[in-house]
């Protein structure tokens, strides 16, 4: 093949080494990392010496990075509250950008990015490689197929007993946005509205709760955190109405007392058939008068949903589609406007707690 893409890491912290990193290594093939930024020099330069290539360059201010005209993408990998800002700049420089989910702190900042997107002619998508796991590619398939007809009631699911993220900013409410209903909520909402292919929501009431950061010793899974540290929720529900009346309900936790927890699932119930992932995946629905269910192994193989499926891991799958996508100039496998209509959602689920009202969309 012609000329690798050049890529720009912004920020260097658990996200990138986690998740971004890694996957675009496997991707060798289409792409090399070339400059990597963080407000930590030292970070930087770590995962330089990690994932880049020989001479890659290190800064601390995204702007120098963004300025580079041989970059072609760049990954924004800073905490939520300066998503926006950093992917507006990138687009407006020329790159295409992957921005790692939530899309922002709150809508208004989500569509400053599908507005700069759009008016730069780049291309733009968020992290959310949980579209890419085996269990939602076949129940997504499913979908297309009509298994499951009119999908009129849903439930997003990420809820976890005891598991506050304590390092980062996670607990921060002013540089995250909120908790667990913005940093795993997100996760089940988009997989729901992308299964039930429905993006036009009515109105939505919302509730959210600090009611577990003050009680010590809290369990958790990552230990302790400092009293008045967590100032995001520890829980938040939402029950949504769509326009052509189907149902949503999410829900999502780091802490609540309750044995049972998922985390970024769906379930989906719809006029021929249903589909879950609360055992594996599950179709269930009526075939010569008798119920039935369908458990598929999904450990054997199967379709290649998309170029270059393979059985890797959601965050490799996610990186080659996405590469894939600006060098074959395709649409991303996450759509910025799909991304901005969860966080209108989720900015609607905190307006209606904060208020005691339903909150109605435009």
């Amino acid at each position: 093949m012609g000329k690798k893409l050049r890529i720009g890491i912004i920020g260097c912290g658990g996200i990138a080494n986690g998740k971004h990193l890694p996957a675009l290594k496997t991707c060798s093939d289409l792409a090399e990392i070339v400059y990597f930024c963080d407000l930590v020099e030292e970070r930087a330069q770590k995962a330089a010496k990690e994932y880049g290539i020989p001479g890659a360059k290190v800064c601390t201010d995204y702007k120098e990075l963004i300025a580079d005209p041989t970059i072609d993408v760049v990954h924004v990998c800073t905490p939520n509250r300066s998503h926006s800002f950093i992917t507006v700049d990138a687009l407006e420089a020329g790159k295409h950008v992957m921005c790692e989910k939530p899309m922002a702190i709150n809508a208004e900042e989500a569509k400053k990015m599908v507005d700069a997107a759009k008016r730069t002619g780049k291309k733009l998508t968020i992290g959310y490689q949980n579209r890419q796991r085996n269990d939602a590619l076949y129940i997504k398939k499913e979908c297309e197929d009509g298994t499951l007809g009119e999908i009129y009631y849903a439930k997003a699911t990420a809820l976890r007993r005891r598991a506050v993220p304590t390092w980062g900013v996670f607990m921060n409410e002013y540089e995250q946005g909120g908790g667990p209903l913005i940093d795993i909520g997100t996760h089940a909402l988009d997989l729901t509205l992308w299964c039930m292919n429905n993006y036009k929501p009515k109105y939505c009431v919302g509730t959210v709760y600090h009611k577990l950061g003050e009680k010590f010793p809290t369990g958790n899974a990552w230990g302790d955190w400092k009293p008045g540290d967590l100032t995001t929720e520890d829980s938040a529900f939402g029950f949504i109405v769509m326009e052509n009346g189907a149902t949503i309900v999410l829900e999502s936790s780091w802490a609540l007392n309750m044995v049972d927890t998922r985390e970024a699932i769906t379930t989906l119930c719809g006029t021929d058939g249903g589909a879950d992932m609360l055992d594996g995946v599950r179709i269930n629905g009526i075939r010569n008068g008798r119920q039935y269910v369908l458990k598929p192994d999904l450990n054997a193989g199967g379709v290649a949903f998309y170029e270059g499926a393979g059985n890797g891991k959601p965050e490799d799958r996610e990186a080659r589609n996405w590469l894939n996508a600006v060098l074959n100039d395709t649409d991303p496998f996450v759509l910025p406007e799909q991304a901005y209509c969860v966080s209108r959602i989720l900015g609607g689920i905190y307006e209606s707690a904060k208020t005691g009202k339903p909150y109605y969309f435009d």
